[in-house]
């Protein structure tokens, strides 16, 4: 499971992809932060990350599903999927190799971030920043991250085609992290289901980490959703 793992985390950055990627989110981010009107902490007046872990996950709803889409689409397509089945590995050894290299790549992606938390931090009058709530914010980020990761390596195991693969992904991202919140707001399900609507979406729980208070709930809720589409693209690939 290790060497697949190994063997993925390799190819990532075994071109400009991976470094590319990793250039793309600090520099999105960084203009946020600390170039555009309106959204930097200059214009804010306050030293917060709060924009950092507003802007993060819909730079992730497109990253992710580009580290993730070619993890089994292109297996499938090359026909090197039938070698992978031949080698001693379990379909669940499989699924979590191809898996545990994603997140790896996210640990590098997010890791540079520190810069900018930095950055903030010095700019405050009094030298510090709520630390508890930039932990719980890097934890909700992480998680959500990881929920990213195992739909887009589902997604990619349902076609040859990393294109469609990477479309079917960020669709699917978008739709479970504000799908459930944009519904919520429509007026007939105002002060009714409107709440239970929208803690079915993974914004709610984000920001629930976010704020710095580690629930069980939302824990539960992100590995309830991680293991469902792992469960999923182990089911796909027994199939195959």
């Amino acid at each position: 499971m290790w060497s697949l793992c190994k063997k993925d985390f390799s190819q990532f950055f075994s071109s400009l992809t991976g470094y590319i990627a990793i250039v793309l989110f600090l520099l999105v981010c960084g203009i946020f932060l600390f170039v555009l009107k309106d959204s930097n902490v200059f214009d804010y007046g306050y030293a917060t990350a709060d924009k950092l872990f507003e802007l993060a996950p819909w730079v992730l709803v497109f990253l992710v599903p580009a580290i993730g889409m070619k993890l089994f689409s292109e297996e499938l397509k090359t026909g090197t999927f039938e070698i992978l089945r031949t080698k001693p590995l379990g379909d669940w050894q499989i699924v979590l190799g191809k898996y545990f290299s994603i997140l790896l790549v996210l640990l590098i992606v997010i890791i540079p971030t520190f810069i900018y938390i930095a950055s903030i931090k010095s700019l405050s009058t009094s030298g510090s920043i709520d630390g508890g709530g930039i932990l719980g914010s890097y934890i909700g980020l992480y998680l959500l991250g990881a929920v990213f990761a195992a739909i887009s390596l589902c997604c990619s195991s349902f076609s040859g085609n990393a294109v469609v693969a990477f479309l079917v992904s960020v669709f699917a991202c978008l739709l479970l992290y504000y799908g459930f919140s944009a519904i919520s707001k429509i007026p007939v399900f105002s002060g009714n289901a409107d709440y239970y609507i929208e803690m079915m979406g993974i914004d709610f729980h984000y920001k629930s980490i976010s704020r710095g208070v580690l629930d069980s709930r939302d824990i539960v809720y992100f590995a309830s959703i991680i293991l469902l589409f792992l469960f999923i693209t182990v089911r796909n690939i027994r199939n195959k």
